[in-house]
């Protein structure tokens, strides 16, 4: 009997802690929603902050790769670990040089500042008028000029054939004028140390490096490396082949090709993060499932 009284006292505690489990009420869904969106918006906030936001497309100058009103994902965490290469398409915030490409919000009411603030820190606000988005074309060191005997933008004295993503190019007849990007022709560019030269797909229209100067690594933001709004516009940002072939400056050595970029931007982090979280709240919401009883 001394052994069953233990065995009983034993198993007591066990089934008191699982009755009281068996009683508890889950919590009313009218409560447990805002919960989850609390939950869901500073997720969103540290997501935007330290991994990967949206870009809203303000302008034409990227056009047709990113057409005005596109959204893209851009990944903030790449180039925290390798500078950009030639071929990514970035977002950076312009110098004082550049001009600004947007005409500043008017301030409006207070629930219209408070729907701006919330958009930006959630990351599908319209960007700052100094945030832009450009292709790369040379890196530190680089030689960029324009134009080879039949029209061509040339980087290191290797032709580029751009008719990938050029779509829309300015005429050669235009003749170059200082402080004018509309013009192809222009003189050779050596990109400085630390500094990158970024030119738009839609050439005819783009303010970019070709005018306004190089832009500092550091003021880059991070790589767009996809198209997700409009749902019809789907696509990645690739860096076309005809970077793969372009050799390194004489002074980082010659006949040296760059390094592919092997980080397509970084979504494999954060879908596992978006999925778990989503997959956790659904089933929160989900109705607890009643269990099975074996009866003896």
């Amino acid at each position: 009997m001394d052994a069953e009284d233990d065995l009983r006292d034993e198993v007591e505690p066990w089934r008191r802690r699982a009755d009281r489990r068996r009683q508890r009420k889950p919590m009313p869904l009218w409560q447990e929603l805002p919960l989850l969106l609390v939950v869901a918006f500073c997720l969103a906030v540290l997501i935007r902050t330290f991994l990967l936001q949206a870009f809203y497309i303000p302008s034409g100058s990227m056009e047709d790769t990113l057409l005005v009103g596109d959204r893209v994902l851009v990944n903030k965490v790449v180039y925290d670990m390798r500078d950009p290469v030639r071929g990514e398409v970035v977002v950076f915030r312009g110098t004082e040089a550049w001009a600004p490409q947007l005409e500043e919000e008017p301030a409006g009411g207070f629930f219209a500042q408070l729907g701006r603030t919330l958009g930006d820190l959630v990351g599908v606000g319209r960007p700052g008028e100094k945030d832009f988005i450009k292709r790369v074309i040379g890196v530190p060191g680089d030689r960029v000029q324009c134009c080879d005997e039949q029209g061509r933008l040339t980087v290191n004295g290797h032709p580029l054939d751009e008719s990938s993503y050029v779509l829309r190019n300015s005429p050669l007849e235009l003749p170059p004028s200082a402080g004018d990007c509309g013009p192809r022709r222009f003189e050779e560019v050596v990109v400085p140390p630390g500094q990158l030269f970024v030119m738009g797909d839609h050439r005819l229209v783009s303010q970019d490096a070709r005018c306004q100067g190089p832009v500092p690594i550091d003021n880059v933001i991070g790589r767009a490396f996809a198209v997700v709004w409009p749902h019809s516009q789907w696509s990645s940002l690739s860096v076309p082949e005809t970077f793969e072939t372009v050799p390194q400056p004489i002074a980082l050595g010659a006949d040296a090709t760059p390094s592919k970029s092997e980080n397509p931007g970084g979504i494999a982090v954060v879908v596992p993060i978006l999925g778990g979280f989503l997959f956790a709240a659904r089933s929160r919401l989900r109705p607890p499932s009643r269990r099975r009883r074996l009866v003896p």
